[in-house]
């Protein structure tokens, strides 16, 4: 790139993934450098899949220099500590998956292996009580965790809950201001270069034909560019993930207002609740191949927590997998249009801010080197490989549960790359930690225990502690953290005093975790 001659970037299609790619080129390249363009269609519904965040978006806002308040204002935003598991293992369980770490090294020896032989030896200790996160989860407490290193209230880190259209919105704005250029319209041709298949320019149904350097697909599913004009292949994992509709809506707040999102199994899939400021964001995921769509909105209904505020839910269809190829030539899908992971895990607005943070590192000029669009894919690909497997170890990992769908997701053969990772674990709880890839030791270590899949031994190292010592460490951590927690606002307090928006906002469409 040179003054003379600044990359032209055409991103087609808004919602989130597109406005935090033009969020990203707008604070990163000077107008000289680099222009973005924007063409999006408001007749186009979007596909809300991004209510429920993963603490990542907190350094994607930092990044951005966004003042935390106002978002929140402008987002209809809550905290988000933990995500809530109800009814997975077995009926009547609780877990969660906290934004930290559960207890800490007792003389050496990582924590699970105590906890693993404190079991053995007839202790069932809740693990859940040994995170920070998890305890003011359950209570309903929220604070900033403490700057102090060597405090158990530095143990956590946490996200948010946000309406993710008026997310999209608020970074449109963010965006317009620094220099993007955003256009109302439908693409309705795209034309291909001859001499090498790239993409040459796009047509309107204006007739404007607008030309680029390179083109970024955020179409959505429909995958305008990296699919039907590019026919980019699909790769599908419904085979493992075989939920593929959602009925979704929002509720009057009713019941807890937890700093969490709540997953609660159900007869073939799973429901969600997510807080926000005034309104529960709700819905049922599952699988067609083993209800109806009529019986599934009947499943939603008798568990609703609030009275609904639309007078239908929305039905949304996707297919688990993703694109095999991420960027093409001068193409690069994000979003739904690289692929799509159900939403269990939050991964959604994840999955658009890292492929975004790896463009941004590895970002084209003119003439697409081919060494750079390896690299990219080849983290794209890991990033989806590993969240697919951590989602499908919810699933397997459901022996008690019973159910068509419950019966083919236990038994069915898996990815070997998860059979490799609980085939370890099994042994002496070993956890594999990646080099790159989202979830840590920590992420893995609360499923495996909340799923009730735990290892037929431990490491021999912790036979080293004295017991009584190592119960004793134990015990008053678990007293420690319940102590501070006790001390804690209540998430609802916290919230009202510190973001509350002071007129409620609408979104154009419900969102979804």
């Amino acid at each position: 790139m040179n003054a003379q001659s600044p990359l032209k970037v055409v991103i087609v299609g808004g919602g989130t993934a597109g406005y935090m790619l033009a969020a990203s080129i707008t604070r990163t390249f000077k107008p000289q450098s680099a222009t973005v363009r924007l063409i999006e269609s408001s007749d186009i519904a979007i596909v809300g899949v991004g209510e429920s965040t993963l603490p990542q978006v907190r350094d994607f806002n930092d990044f951005l220099g966004v003042d935390e308040v106002e978002f929140m204002r402008e987002t209809n935003a809550t905290f988000k500590l933990a995500i809530e598991f109800r009814d997975w293992a077995r009926q009547g369980d609780i877990y969660f998956h906290p934004f930290g770490v559960h207890g800490h090294a007792i003389q050496g020896v990582p924590f699970l292996q105590c906890w693993l032989r404190a079991r053995a030896n007839g202790h069932e200790f809740n693990i859940d009580d040994f995170s920070y996160p998890s305890v003011a989860s359950r209570e309903q407490k929220f604070e900033f965790p403490d700057k102090d290193r060597a405090s158990i209230r530095s143990t956590y880190s946490y996200a948010y809950h946000f309406d993710a259209y008026l997310y999209a919105a608020y970074l449109r704005r963010w965006s317009e201001k620094r220099g993007l250029v955003r256009t109302e319209g439908t693409v309705v041709d795209v034309a291909l270069r001859p001499e090498d298949g790239h993409i040459k320019s796009l047509t309107l149904s204006s007739g404007e034909v607008v030309e680029g350097d390179i083109f970024i697909d955020c179409s959505g599913f429909r995958g305008v560019m990296i699919n039907q004009a590019l026919k980019v292949g699909f790769e599908d994992w419904s085979s493992w993930l075989p939920c593929d509709r959602a009925w979704a809506l929002s509720t009057d707040l009713g019941g807890d207002f937890n700093a969490t999102t709540r997953c609660t199994a159900r007869e073939a899939g799973w429901q969600w609740r997510i807080p926000l400021q005034r309104r529960f964001g709700t819905g049922y995921v599952f699988s067609s191949r083993f209800t109806t769509e009529e019986r599934a909105r009947e499943v939603l209904y008798e568990n609703l927590d609030g009275a609904p505020q639309e007078a239908e839910p929305r039905l949304i269809r996707f297919q688990s997998g993703r694109r095999k190829t991420s960027w093409y030539k001068n193409c690069i899908a994000l979003g739904l249009a690289a692929g799509f992971l159900e939403p269990l895990e939050s991964t959604s607005i994840y999955m658009s801010q890292i492929a975004v943070s790896f463009l941004m590192r590895l970002f084209p000029g003119q003439t697409v080197d081919p060494a750079l669009a390896d690299e990219y894919n080849r983290l794209v690909d890991i990033e989806y490989a590993r969240v697919r497997d951590f989602l499908i170890l919810h699933y397997h990992a459901t022996a008690e549960r019973t159910g068509p769908l419950w019966e083919h997701v236990h038994t069915m053969e898996l990815p070997e790359s998860l059979t490799e990772k609980m085939e370890v674990f099994k042994r002496r709880g070993h956890i594999h930690r990646y080099r790159d890839g989202l979830f840590s030791p920590a992420s893995w270590t609360a499923i495996y225990t909340g799923q009730r899949l735990l290892p037929d031994g431990y490491d021999p190292q912790a036979d080293n502690i004295d017991f009584d010592s190592m119960l004793k460490t134990m015990t008053d951590l678990r007293g420690h953290i319940a102590e501070n927690v006790a001390g804690m606002r209540s998430h609802r307090d916290f919230v009202d005093s510190y973001c509350m928006a002071p007129e409620p906002r609408a979104s154009r469409g419900q969102a979804r975790g």
